[in-house]
């Protein structure tokens, strides 16, 4: 398979590592610097491009990416509320490609199934109140995060006293906690951290007078989340339309 890269940091690099170990080839890197290249026959020519880039840019590079008819594989997250609609439009009505996902990590995909179980669970028991922290490195800049906001929806589909999450504190790499863990019943906190290189640590806690059962994810690199982009574009490039990760794991 043919790939291309939009963004090269240290995600596209062991993107790259692991795609080219999985006997894939590398035609096309793009980053801020070369963004000419869109245009270029050898980025045309991709079968899927896999792209991580920032909020910002995550439209315009998918829009790029569709002008020369490639598939996109993305986990850029924050452009959602904004441009979902014109995206599920292209993939729906203009035989567009885009594979999104808030996390591309089997573990989290596992724990993602598990957090719907548990939810589900726990209708029968009102007596626990849940929330959820998530702890990244310095340099993430949304808070929450994408799969942390993913999560968080999962619940509320799965848990009829939830109507909605909320942002709740945020501890700063100084130390400095702005916002409040304070909610109504009807709420789910979503609470932030944000420390060393931290790839990233979600907790779902559900809490009563007499207990508490806490589920956690705690990513120990970035290998996992390369390798389920890798996969992700492995099923992209024989399927179409808007996809998830619930398409390419079947639990």
């Amino acid at each position: 398979m043919k790939i291309a890269l939009i963004g090269y940091g240290k995600m596209g690099r062991m993107i790259e590592q692991i795609a080219v170990a999985r006997g894939h080839q590398i035609v096309s890197i793009i980053d801020i610097d070369n963004q000419e290249d869109f245009e270029s026959e050898a980025f045309a020519s991709a079968d899927v491009a896999i792209e991580f880039t920032s909020p910002m840019a995550a439209y315009g590079n998918y829009l790029k990416a569709f002008a020369k008819n490639v598939k996109v594989v993305s986990g850029s997250t924050g452009w959602m509320a904004e441009h979902g609609d014109d995206v599920r439009r292209m993939c729906s009505e203009e035989g567009k490609t885009l594979f999104w996902a808030s996390n591309f990590s089997i573990g989290v995909a596992i724990f993602s199934a598990v957090n719907r179980y548990l939810a589900r669970i726990m209708n029968d028991f009102p007596q626990y109140d849940v929330d959820m922290e998530e702890v990244h490195h310095v340099h993430k800049l949304d808070a929450p995060s994408g799969t942390a906001i993913t999560l968080a929806e999962e619940i509320i589909g799965n848990l009829t006293r939830k109507d909605k999450w909320v942002k709740g504190s945020l501890v700063a790499p100084d130390g400095t906690v702005t916002g409040t863990a304070d909610h109504a019943d009807d709420e789910l906190v979503v609470n932030s951290v944000r420390r060393g290189e931290v790839p990233g640590i979600h907790s779902i806690r559900y809490d009563s007078e007499a207990d508490s059962i806490t589920i956690t994810h705690d990513a120990h690199s970035r290998k996992g989340f390369a390798l389920g982009a890798v996969l992700a574009a492995e099923y992209t490039a024989e399927h179409e339309g808007l996809l998830t990760t619930s398409d390419l794991f079947k639990f």
